[in-house]
């Protein structure tokens, strides 16, 4: 595979003069689904042709797969890639907003994240084609060269920078756990290892993991991670809850100077953006569902996988509210940026969750990582390099590496999830959905949708600056006092 020279262009191609290959002559593309020649769209489609054409001859990470997967695997993928590293920093975005503000904010967040998977759902098929890639969809809404330009950033930001958060937290969890169950526990003589020691352990263990070919085949990791999750967030809530309100726990920002508050709020906005994530990869989890053309139906693969985000959505309400205010209520303006590490009793618990965390974060590391390594093998094998399993140990072991040294850079992990939140998962999650609606759509002002899908994209913007700005103060501030590469 992938020894067959090509010649091929960039993503945002232009159609090509050539007579279109006899599949597509025939109504059919190389993977077996059904489109039309659309010729009259030009090079608002051209592009598709040609990522068809590399899916099929390279079976490239992003590009669908001939699985059987349905709605338990969407479920489970989407549980994996919502439910992470951001719940644990919820309570702490609750201290800057307070009930009344942060319960409503969360439940604003909840509904409007979940209109715009809605959103991009129902948009993964049009006219017989699928749109396996979110940049994909970009490009068929905005134009070959500006979706592109306008997709992919903002999912570099997001899938490069939740991979250096989830190295920070593993590291982290690794860290605590040996601190508290080595021999020299008690009596505070551990030999002592840095963060940065636990943060390269973790990379290890996501070099054998990056082997795994593409998004069904991390299937059984994915699943283990959703459980995980669920789990260490159910450890939280009842650890919290039993608990109870500790003493000096307030609910107001009477120990913060203003500009700690007033950034404080900034960065909030952004740790609850990166709570919900999983919109940058939720075309890529519905292309393993198959598409089985019915009579009259248009997108055959909406309705399993938007059973599948009902039942994750379901779990991220349980995870998000009873970890955000079980926590906030239990340690109030004194909750730190990881709720895990402000619980601390009983120790063997957390611990254990520790564990869950590190468990999880392996899985969705991957998860984050593979449109990633589609990306960067579409660009190889456009120039003739195969991408088989050589190329692939090396360029997904440098991948790694450098996300890996960046994380032991800067491992300030509330202040990540705020401005990485709200620089990528701002538009990302926000905007780009009902951006897209509206330009394939184009609801008119009588409908409800055109109203909704202008909310979405101005919480987008309000959170991309205000977030990106009050994350980028924590980050700074940390740094003056932080001691690199420990």
């Amino acid at each position: 595979m992938g020894e067959r020279a090509m010649n091929v262009t960039d993503y945002d191609v232009a159609p090509s003069t050539k007579p279109l290959p006899l599949e597509h002559q025939l109504g059919t593309t190389e993977s077996g689904i059904a489109s039309r020649n659309d010729s009259a769209s030009g090079g608002k489609i051209g592009f598709m042709d040609q990522n068809n054409k590399l899916d099929a001859e390279y079976a490239l990470p992003g590009g669908g797969s001939n699985s059987n997967a349905s709605w338990v695997h969407a479920a489970f993928h989407n549980v994996t890639a919502m439910v992470g590293a951001g719940v644990l920093g919820l309570p702490n975005a609750m201290v800057y907003l307070q009930w009344p503000a942060g319960i409503t904010l969360m439940l604003v967040a909840w509904i409007a994240t979940i209109y715009g998977l809605w959103q991009l759902i129902e948009l993964h098929e049009i006219k017989g084609r699928r749109f396996n890639r979110y940049h994909e969809l970009g490009q068929y809404a905005l134009g070959p060269r500006l979706g592109l330009w306008t997709v992919i950033p903002c999912q570099l930001i997001v899938m490069i920078g939740l991979d250096i958060v989830y190295c920070v937290t593993a590291g982290k969890a690794m860290y605590y756990v040996y601190q508290h169950t080595c021999d020299g526990y008690e009596t505070h003589t551990c030999r002592s290892f840095g963060l940065s020691c636990w943060i390269v352990i973790f990379a290890v263990i996501q070099m054998f993991l990056s082997m795994v070919p593409n998004f069904h085949k991390l299937s059984a990791i994915s699943l283990l991670a959703a459980v995980m999750s669920i789990s260490y967030s159910t450890i939280a809530i009842g650890v919290s809850a039993h608990a109870g309100r500790q003493p000096g726990a307030e609910y107001n920002l009477n120990g913060f100077t203003k500009a700690e508050g007033v950034f404080g709020i900034f960065n909030a906005l952004g740790t609850i953006a990166f709570a919900y994530g999983g919109h940058n990869v939720v075309l890529e989890i519905q292309s393993t569902i198959p598409s089985n053309p019915k009579a009259g139906v248009e997108n055959p693969t909406a309705k399993p996988m938007m059973f599948g985000v009902w039942i994750a959505y379901a779990l991220v309400a349980y995870c998000y509210f009873g970890v955000g205010f079980s926590g906030y209520h239990a340690f109030g303006s004194k909750t730190g940026s990881q709720i895990m590490y402000s619980l601390g009793h009983p120790i063997w618990v957390i611990c254990v969750a520790e564990i869950m965390i590190i468990i999880h974060v392996c899985g969705s590391f991957q998860v984050y990582a593979m449109p990633v390594y589609d990306m960067i093998e579409y660009q190889l094998v456009k120039r003739r390099v195969p991408n088989g399993f050589p190329t692939r140990l090396v360029y997904r072991t440098v991948y790694i590496i450098i996300v890996a040294f960046i994380g032991m850079t800067i491992p300030f992990f509330g202040d990540l999830l705020g401005f990485i939140g709200a620089l990528g998962f701002g538009p990302s999650t926000y905007c780009f959905p009902s951006m897209f609606w509206l330009a394939i759509k184009k609801p008119g002002p009588t409908s409800w949708h055109f109203w909704a899908s202008w909310f979405c994209i101005l919480c987008g913007v309000i959170i991309t600056l205000l977030g990106a700005i009050g994350g980028m103060q924590g980050i700074i501030v940390d740094a003056s006092t932080y001691k690199f590469y420990q």
